[in-house]
């Protein structure tokens, strides 16, 4: 069925994670995006993870659902194609850094002269202002600003760890793709357009604060003796692997008691109660951890799952795609790229609208793919105005 977003087109150009993410989602929800690469280069995570017949493994998966067209603002008429491309669409995403977009004639202030009713979204690292706004930016660098590697830190020892994902840019996509789609909706109810800016430092601050800083919310309130909510959480070793185990309700640390046959400690009173447990956090843990290592995974996640108490498996990457509710809820989606070939695994769209199968739509496009197809659809152009622009490298 028809994607919610279907009639929004969106000009792309940004690359790396945190735009191209943000776009493919909307992508998947039906939008027409296209996406302006600079000619020969492209996106530079073309480059980046398996790459099979040209088609890289991590582009393939960020950039589903979009159109690849490669314009060179520099040449003559390239940067009027951009222009022209604005005035037919409802949105335009940039993730330079700060007063990069104004120098190449694309930031907001001009295209709002061409398209007064454009969403325009500039995504930065850390904003348009301050020490820290014309910094390199990489994720793990933002995770060390922000706090995250002090709440990954070891409990026991303090040492700050990264987490070894690219998760402040795919949590500023997630924030981007929502601020989109309320501009759009302003926009649809009368409001006109208006510049979005977000930062991937601000993104990661709204994500992490709840928990992760709730003993620094309230100024001046004693958090001595007090664990950090991330303190509770760990992997536990068994005899044959790992799970995830945590108890923080009453009812589940007394589930936890008659699944390990520990009767003797349920109504300790070091253990007895919620704040009791975050007291004595360490020892919880030591707890768990020896009664754990009396199992088998399987068999301890049935004793466990038997009185209600949270656990997991820890899946390792090579088997995800084996996980029972993984197969039954068809989260992952096996299909075959028409350029890479084979078979290749990728993530349904979160979302889901509708009871109709969720399919992909396109196919992650190569550099510049539908460069004529969208100059002749969207812009009206024949191909002696194609070829002319061609002629001058302002299109790939």
């Amino acid at each position: 069925m028809p994607g919610p977003l279907e009639g929004i087109r969106i000009i792309d150009a940004t690359g790396i994670v945190s735009g191209p993410l943000a776009t493919s989602i909307l992508g998947d929800q039906g939008a027409d995006i296209i996406k302006i690469e600079l000619p020969v280069i492209g996106d530079l995570v073309r480059y980046v993870g398996v790459i099979r017949n040209n088609m890289s493994s991590f582009f393939a998966v960020l950039n589903r659902n979009k159109r690849s067209v490669a314009i060179n603002a520099a040449k003559p008429g390239g940067k009027e194609l951009i222009y022209d491309l604005v005035r037919k669409g409802d949105a335009f995403v940039q993730n330079y850094r700060p007063g990069v977009a104004e120098r190449m004639g694309i930031g907001y202030e001009q295209l709002k002269k061409i398209n007064p009713d454009i969403v325009y979204v500039s995504i930065s690292g850390f904003g348009d202002s301050g020490p820290y706004a014309n910094k390199r930016v990489y994720d793990p660098i933002v995770q060390a600003i922000a706090g995250f590697t002090d709440v990954q830190a070891d409990p026991k020892t303090g040492k700050p760890e990264i987490v070894r994902n690219i998760l402040i840019d795919k949590l500023t996509s997630l924030t981007a793709c929502q601020a989109i789609t309320a501009g759009l909706l302003a926009k649809a109810l009368g409001k006109g357009g208006q510049h979005i800016r977000l930062s991937m430092l601000d993104a990661s601050l709204q994500f992490l604060w709840p928990d992760a800083m709730a003993n620094y919310i309230y100024p001046g309130e004693d958090s001595e003796g007090r664990p950090n909510l991330s303190d509770l959480y760990r992997v536990f070793s068994t005899k044959d692997g790992f799970i995830s185990s945590i108890v923080s309700f009453d009812t589940e640390w007394q589930g936890f008691c008659r699944a390990m046959k520990r009767m003797d400690i349920i109504e300790d009173e070091k253990f007895a109660t919620v704040a009791a447990r975050g007291i004595n956090a360490m020892e919880v843990w030591d707890i768990m951890e020896a009664e754990y290592l009396k199992y088998h995974s399987a068999e301890l996640l049935a004793l466990l799952d038997g009185e209600d108490v949270p656990c997991g498996v820890v899946n390792r990457r090579k088997d995800l795609h084996l996980d029972p509710q993984i197969i039954q809820q068809k989260s992952l989606l096996e299909i075959v790229h028409p350029r890479a070939g084979a078979m290749m695994r990728s993530p349904r769209a979160a979302a889901q609208f509708g009871t109709g199968p969720w399919e992909v739509a396109r196919h992650a496009p190569m550099l510049g793919e539908h460069t004529d197809e969208v100059l002749r659809e969207v812009l009206a152009m024949d191909d002696a105005a194609i070829s002319a622009l061609r002629e001058k490298g302002a299109i790939g």
